[in-house]
């Protein structure tokens, strides 16, 4: 596992800093989020010249296979990466020489010591990623602990999901508090690193021109979506325990609703950060059984048309009947005196028309209207304010604005669309390019502490229980359709409809 030989490197690209070398283990190095997430988003930072050499990335799996041979699975899944960049065909065989294999049984300790004596010895930042299911998180932070792994500069990656519920997360936690400090351990959400959701820190904080109007007197309602036209597929064992309410809305679209709502924060230090949004989700108003059916909706995809072509229903994917939903919509409140009467409205779901995500804050029509509102008229609407997330990320605020040419002054409800791609150039970072610097500088900013995490399930704890207390099964919707019906009459009820770029 030594250090790669000196090399030319890539220079850095614009205001990226290199990053001292460090040691990334990261365990399930074979799995799906290594090759298709983690290993582009290094290559991609390697290409940027942030990853020195003399950094290790070294991958654990439980199958056995060489140096070589992992190498040459890594070259398969980083070839489209490579060969979209002048520079990636020549860099690749350097980025590889930094990659290693190691066979490990995460349950067995043979080949724990050896593999200890490898690491030991370099003083530098060394991160430990579980790409692993959260059964074996525990498992894993004990083999570390015991054979002398942990340091003070050692972190510690989990991903989603963390638990099933309020009870298995708090195990999990307690698990990995055992052994690391708080400060270590990087409870990662992938939302939070793409590049519309930090902008949206900026346009709130950094422009006069916004967080004078963020708050109830001048905003009517938040839409916060997440939409796929994909189904389960390979996932489907996975999906079924999980379903979109656990999936998505638990982390994704909660954190997102957070960092709408949250008050201004003292500074973007990480835990002045994640008080504010803390604050928020202690701040929701409680769905239990006495409000579910009006302010939640849960569907499930039947057989249809999606991406162009036929497509079975989630059961026929599954290959059994289940109460899993694919899709939830629900109307959230925040309780304080800056939202107060202002609802947050959540939709997420797989097998719709498009593949989207996005926030949407609409704002309270004029007062008054000195414009003639009559046949042939202009009918005002509300001005819009549109975060796209995916998949072409950037922000459109919608205005009313004059018609140009003669003939009377008449109003057409019109987008400035400031398109990152566009405005800035060149390639746009992946979030977990993002992320994963950010845990070896030990920036916990973007990720979720442990108290977030407990307030989350406790939120979203009550509404299972009164789905399962309810005894209903999803509401059944076409695949390539937005949905049941019902979450149309969720929002459509309160005189809003959900947002389509028409405007």
């Amino acid at each position: 596992m030594s250090a790669s030989s000196p090399v030319s490197r890539p220079t850095p690209a614009g205001h990226v800093a290199p990053l001292p070398p460090f040691d990334l283990v990261i365990f399930g190095g074979t799995g799906d989020l290594a090759l298709r997430k983690l290993l582009p988003a290094l290559f991609h930072r390697y290409l940027d010249g942030q990853i020195v050499d003399g950094s290790r990335i070294v991958a654990i799996a439980r199958d056995a296979r060489t140096d070589d041979e992992y190498r040459t699975r890594v070259r398969e899944a980083l070839a489209k990466a490579a060969a979209e960049d002048p520079r990636g065909t020549d860099v690749l065989d350097r980025f590889l020489a930094l990659l290693s294999y190691r066979r490990l049984d995460l349950g067995d300790d043979a080949g724990w010591p050896a593999f200890a004596e490898e690491l030991a010895g370099a003083e530098r930042v060394r991160v430990f990623y579980l790409a692993v299911g959260p059964d074996l998180f525990a498992v894993v932070a004990d083999r570390l602990h015991v054979h002398g792994l942990i340091d003070p500069r050692t972190r510690v990656v989990v991903e989603k999901p963390l638990g099933h519920d309020g009870q298995s997360a708090n195990a999990i936690n307690d698990a990995l508090g055992r052994v690391f400090d708080e400060t270590q351990i990087y409870r990662i959400d992938h939302y939070l690193g793409k590049e519309t959701v930090q902008n949206l820190t900026a346009l709130r904080f950094g422009n006069a021109l916004f967080e004078p109007l963020w708050k109830a007197e001048h905003i009517d309602h938040v839409q916060i979506s997440a939409a796929e036209t994909v189904g389960v597929e390979g996932r489907a064992a996975y999906y079924d325990r999980s379903g979109a309410l656990r999936d998505m809305v638990q982390n994704h679209l909660l954190q997102l609703l957070c960092l709408v709502a949250m008050e201004p924060p003292a500074s973007l230090s990480a835990d002045d950060i994640r008080d504010a949004k803390l604050k928020v989700l202690r701040a929701l108003r409680p769905i239990t059984a006495d409000n579910a059916a009006q302010l939640t909706v849960r569907g499930q995809y039947r057989a249809g048309a999606a991406e162009g072509r036929a497509v079975p229903g989630y059961a026929e994917e599954l290959g059994a009947a289940s109460d899993t939903e694919t899709f939830v919509a629900l109307k959230a409140e925040v309780r304080n005196w800056r939202w107060a009467g202002v609802p947050f409205y959540l939709r997420t779901g797989k097998r719709l028309p498009e593949r989207s995500s996005e926030i949407v804050v609409t704002f309270r029509k004029v007062p008054h209207s000195i414009f003639d509102e009559g046949e042939g008229g202009s009918r005002l609407a509300p001005n819009k304010l549109v975060l796209r997330l995916q998949p072409d990320e950037g922000v459109t605020l919608w205005l009313m604005n004059k018609v140009p040419g003669p003939g009377g002054l008449r109003l057409r409800h019109v987008p400035m669309d400031l398109s990152f791609a566009e405005a800035f150039g060149g390639r746009q970072a992946d979030a977990y390019e993002r992320l994963l610097g950010d845990v070896v500088r030990g920036n916990q900013m973007l990720f979720m502490r442990r108290d977030e995490v407990e307030a989350a399930w406790q939120w979203i704890d009550p509404i299972r229980a009164a789905w399962q207390a309810a005894h209903e099964a999803p509401k059944p919707y076409t695949a390539g359709t937005w949905g049941p019906s019902a979450a149309v009459a969720l929002i459509e009820r309160d005189g809003r409809t959900w947002h389509e770029d028409a405007g």
